[in-house]
């Protein structure tokens, strides 16, 4: 029997750009309004597992990995106009996890030197962690990786290490982050299929391009 109300990984991201925008309008034009920044925490979740989605069905790991990384780097030069900390980006982050989630399907997968390799840059993360200031650090970076230990043929247990490691993010933020796990219930409702629309380009122009408006509103704002 088909299941109803289910996502398609289009609806989850338009959730999550909705809420993200939502979320940055609370940081940088309302710091004020807390409830903006609760409706925020959803986004970072959904993204973080539609990342490994595309990890996982990409056909070009190594494009992957660029697009993500180069979209990053353009995200931090908007920072940098406006004149923001040294805060790395979540876009950053996802470039570090990214590698990661390759090396770990490699290990499901029966690849003994995988998962050797991937402990040891498990550790080198961590490392930059403690050295450079990430969005959402370490546990943030493990995010996405925690929702590939499981296959999609195996249900939905890829959202029990995902779940686990999101309250430990929210453990170790604390504060609105506990929010973030009103996510697990719309991830639950994923269908695994893409969506009807071809919106992956959307996807990736909105997020420089919400940032560079919000920023230059609140330039001009003072």
């Amino acid at each position: 029997m088909k299941k109803p109300y289910v996502f398609s990984g289009n609806a989850l991201k338009i959730i999550a750009a909705v809420s993200m925008l939502i979320d940055h309008a609370g940081v940088i034009l309302f710091p004020q309004i807390k409830l903006l920044r609760i409706i925020g925490r959803i986004a970072f979740p959904i993204y973080a597992f539609m990342i490994a989605q595309g990890c996982v069905h990409t056909s070009n790991k190594l494009r992957y990995f660029l697009r993500i990384f180069l979209l990053g780097v353009l995200c931090q030069v908007v920072y940098g106009i406006y004149g923001q900390d040294s805060m790395m980006g979540i876009l950053i982050s996802f470039s570090l996890a990214i590698p990661l989630i390759y090396l770990c399907r490699a290990a499901c997968c029966g690849k003994r030197y995988a998962l050797v390799c991937f402990f040891v840059a498990v550790a080198i993360v961590w490392g930059i962690c403690q050295r450079i200031q990430l969005d959402y650090g370490f546990w943030g970076c493990m995010l996405p990786v925690s929702a590939c230990l499981f296959s999609a043929e195996e249900g939905k247990k890829h959202l029990i290490p995902f779940g686990i490691c999101l309250v430990l993010l929210a453990w170790s933020l604390g504060g609105v982050q506990w929010y973030s796990l009103f996510s697990l219930p719309l991830l639950c409702l994923y269908s695994g299929e893409r969506g009807m629309l071809r919106m992956k380009y959307f996807f990736y122009i909105f997020y420089p391009v919400h940032l560079l408006i919000l920023e230059g509103i609140s330039y001009i704002l003072g």
